[in-house]
């Protein structure tokens, strides 16, 4: 018989007391953190020239993520992705991270410390430093609120309202793996919910679930473009899917713009496991959203150090607002772009 995990009830150890066990292992590293989580506040002090950029992103049980089949170790990784990932979309590297939790009776402190744990390794990784947070009693499941800072010299921060006529449009990564690597969990979930003993088949599709269940933010990029002197016009990261987030680029820039759908990345696992479940793979990298890739535009004058840096696609090119936004198949059909999500079919 295995040995029972361990499991600490959360009021044995009281608020703080939590709190500190969740948060001895980290270190700060960034110059700009004074003073992180042991005081009431943190001090974030932006070398001369620089700006603090700050997001805010909320994670809900039952609503952005299910614990049935999301190990907590991935989900706090996960959740310091989408919160980073706005800062990148800005031409930032994040530096500073707080983390608030809900939390139920039903977790125990292991438990906790297992998401944190996730949480741990995404922050080693970028170099960020947790700063603060707090902690309170749920009624309603797991709530999980991410604040980040970052920093940019001024000059270099980036909007989505820039995008010039005749702009190239970059897409880091391939789109539509995140969202298929979902679906493959709901469907496991399904046929298994009566199995006693439940055995998913994720054989073949490894790469689909780690794209949902850990994607990594684009930091790279961000680090690239500013070794190669490269300022995008315009840029967002993609957590709505590739139509409805181009769309905000277009809509801030006030622009059109055309992509090719023969230039848009999709996986070769992606478009099996669409395949094999009646879905169309288009449509799940044109709005299935959190993949957390960043979408961008530079001036076509910059098409050589773009195709030079290696780690982007061009899929299209922005046009004047009068023409809107159509992806052009390669039979040179123009289907309008529509921002909406991804429909799924019983």
């Amino acid at each position: 018989m295995e040995e029972q995990k361990k499991r600490t009830e959360i009021a044995r150890l009281g608020q703080f007391g939590l709190i500190d066990r969740l948060t001895s292992g980290f270190e700060p590293r960034n110059a700009s953190t004074l003073s992180g989580v042991g005081d009431d506040a943190a001090v974030v002090v932006p070398g001369e020239g620089e700006a603090v950029l700050c997001t805010t992103d909320s994670f809900y049980e039952g609503v952005d993520f299910d614990l049935t089949y999301f190990p907590l170790r991935h989900l706090g990784y996960k959740v310091v992705t989408a919160a980073v990932s706005d800062l990148l979309a800005m031409n930032a590297l994040p530096s500073q991270l707080t983390v608030s939790l809900g939390v139920s009776s039903k977790l125990s402190v292991e438990a906790l410390q297992e998401l944190y744990e996730g949480i741990r390794v995404a922050c080693e990784e970028h170099r960020i430093d947790l700063v603060g947070g707090d902690t309170r009693s749920s009624m309603t499941g797991l709530v999980l609120a991410l604040t980040a800072l970052g920093l940019a010299q001024k000059e270099r921060i980036v909007r989505r309202s820039g995008a010039q006529q005749h702009d190239l449009i970059c897409l880091t990564g391939n789109l539509g793996a995140a969202f298929m690597g979902l679906q493959l969990l709901e469907r496991e979930k399904r046929v298994l919910a009566d199995v006693e003993h439940p055995e998913p088949q994720f054989e073949g599709y490894e790469y689909l679930l780690e794209k949902y269940l850990k994607p990594r933010p684009r930091t790279d990029v961000v680090e690239a473009l500013r070794e190669e002197k490269i300022v995008p016009t315009a840029m967002i990261d993609l957590s709505d899917g590739l139509a409805s987030d181009l769309m905000q680029i277009c809509k801030s820039s006030d622009c059109g713009a055309r992509i090719y759908l023969d230039r848009v990345p999709i996986a070769r696992q992606t478009s099996a496991l669409a395949e094999e479940m009646h879905l169309d793979p288009v449509v799940a990298a044109l709005h299935g959203g959190e993949d957390y890739e960043l979408l961008f535009t530079v001036p076509l004058s910059m098409q050589e150090e773009i195709m030079r840096l290696g780690l982007v696609d061009v899929i299209g090119h922005i046009t004047p607002a009068s023409t809107g936004c159509y992806l052009v198949t390669p039979d040179g059909q123009e289907i309008k772009l529509k921002a909406q999500g991804f429909q799924q079919t019983n």
